[in-house]
């Protein structure tokens, strides 16, 4: 299916200034031919057999034609060839703009099939271009995550990845691993002999590096998720303090139902913001404390639950009769001696890799607020110090970005990178146990099979399936 020519409508859908239609496959231009007509005095014109005058294309020019299906004038259209493999499929590719008409759209695709041109399938295009070479599938990814990226972290990963860097390192190394795993199965073939080509001190050394490289990559998938999807914020603390009315507040709209009853929120509630191009993803849970209704019960689990999960909880708290004498600590959370935050009534604690930012809202119910230990006042309801509380949460997410670094943010990678870790830790076991080297063999191929999965160099049709069904049809 794969020599077929493709066609797909490129843009989203909808009216617009213009729209593209991109066709892609060896009879690609002559499609157009039959269709597309230039004005006779253009230079980009020739004669066909039958004296008609076709477009005479050169590569990379877009040339201004009539888009025709017999007498009937569908649209005036820019054509733009691109000629194999210098094209993004590298097979033959035309590229059709057109106005931004729904009915010219479809007309001019119902026009392509009827033709023998075939819709082409979610990502067929990219996918295409990995199986004629043009990117591996770790790059084709990373097309998919450069359209959906909401953020700049989001997308300068994305970028990172379709330039190939992540790439670069997975082969490199496999590589290393290949170069020895030839050398263990040479012994294979001289197993009477007796003899070792491969070092095995050498091979430890190398084993113990690539377990750390990896161990690396793994580790930096939360940050790498968390940089591509939003940087997970839980909102916690009792009930009725503003924690609903603060996610409002951050989102600027009326995401959470505010009330005095306690126990409103009985679920987590969460979006996602953009600020200053880093994505959040804000959440806002159930109160904590003791309660005898099972639903809110089962709020309260899910709230510590979300906790463990996220890298920054603010902590809210509200200004009360103490709170005006600012003595003590805050009457929902202490700071203890280990560097840890235990929350009140209903003790838990977090764990020190943790960002805990604490906030007192509702400070326009009082005067004289003094705050310790990088409290930040604020009034959630009128919007009082949230911008120096956006301020704080900036700092942490710049805390985080590593120019330098490569970051995992795929959870397919992540999984395969895991897999592959397992292996090289079994292989490394077996060598200092003294195993035959046809087992250590075993477990080293293992780890190059789940590294080649990350790039494509193996792969099977389901997992090339679920890559690219995440792809629109135009890509």
């Amino acid at each position: 299916m794969h020599t077929d020519t493709i066609c797909a409508i490129s843009t989203p859908f909808g009216v617009g200034g213009i729209a593209v239609i991109r066709i892609s496959g060896e009879n690609a231009l002559s499609f157009v031919n039959r269709h597309c007509e230039p004005e006779a005095k253009q230079s980009s014109t020739s004669m066909d057999c039958f004296g008609r005058t076709s477009l005479a294309m050169t590569e990379r020019k877009a040339i201004f034609c009539q888009f025709r299906n017999g007498d009937e004038l569908i649209d005036e259209v820019v054509v733009t060839y691109f000629k194999a493999p210098r094209s993004y499929t590298g097979e033959d590719i035309v590229e059709i703009s057109c106005h931004g008409s729904i009915y010219v759209q479809q007309k001019i695709l119902e026009i392509l099939i009827e033709n023998g041109c075939r819709l082409a399938n979610a990502g067929e295009f990219t996918q295409r271009a990995f199986l004629n070479g043009k990117m591996d599938l770790s790059q084709a990814e990373a097309v998919a995550d450069l359209i959906h990226s909401q953020s700049e972290g989001s997308h300068r990963l994305a970028i990172e990845q379709l330039r190939g860097g992540f790439s670069e390192k997975i082969k490199q190394l496999r590589q290393e691993l290949i170069d020895f795993t030839a050398l263990l199965e040479l012994e294979l073939d001289f197993s009477e002999e007796d003899v070792e080509f491969a070092d095995r001190e050498r091979l430890l050394e190398l084993l113990e590096r690539i377990k750390t490289e990896i161990q690396t990559l793994s580790d930096s998938f939360k940050l790498g998720n968390a940089l591509k999807s939003g940087i997970p914020v839980a909102i916690v603390g009792k009930p009725n303090v503003g924690k609903s009315t603060l996610l409002n507040a951050l989102l600027n709209e009326e995401k959470a139902i505010v009330s005095e009853i306690p126990g409103t929120t009985r679920d987590t509630i969460e979006d996602t913001l953009n600020i200053r191009g880093t994505l959040f993803r804000f959440i806002d849970t159930a109160g904590l404390r003791e309660s005898s209704d099972t639903i809110e019960n089962i709020g309260i689990e899910r709230t510590k639950k979300t906790i463990e999960k996220v890298q920054i909880v603010i902590v809210v708290d509200e200004v009360k009769g103490e709170r005006r004498k600012a003595k003590g600590a805050s009457p929902i959370a202490e700071q203890v001696d280990n560097g840890e935050v235990t929350l009140r009534p209903s003790p838990f604690t977090f764990r020190p890799n943790k960002q805990v930012i604490h906030v007192i809202n509702k400070i326009d119910q009082a005067n004289n607020i003094v705050c310790k230990n990088g409290e930040i006042p604020i009034s959630a309801k009128n919007r009082i110090g949230i911008e120096k509380l956006i301020e704080r949460l900036l700092e942490f997410a710049d805390k985080q970005k590593v120019s330098d670094r490569t970051l995992v943010s795929n959870l397919r990678h992540y999984e395969a990178l895991n897999r592959a870790l397992a292996f090289i830790i079994n292989s490394e076991n077996a060598l200092k146990s003294g195993i035959s080297a046809d087992l250590v063999a075993i477990d080293i191929r293992g780890a190059l099979h789940h590294l080649g999965e990350i790039t494509g160099e193996i792969s099977a049709d389901d997992v090339l399936g679920a890559v690219f069904s995440r792809f629109c049809i135009g890509k």
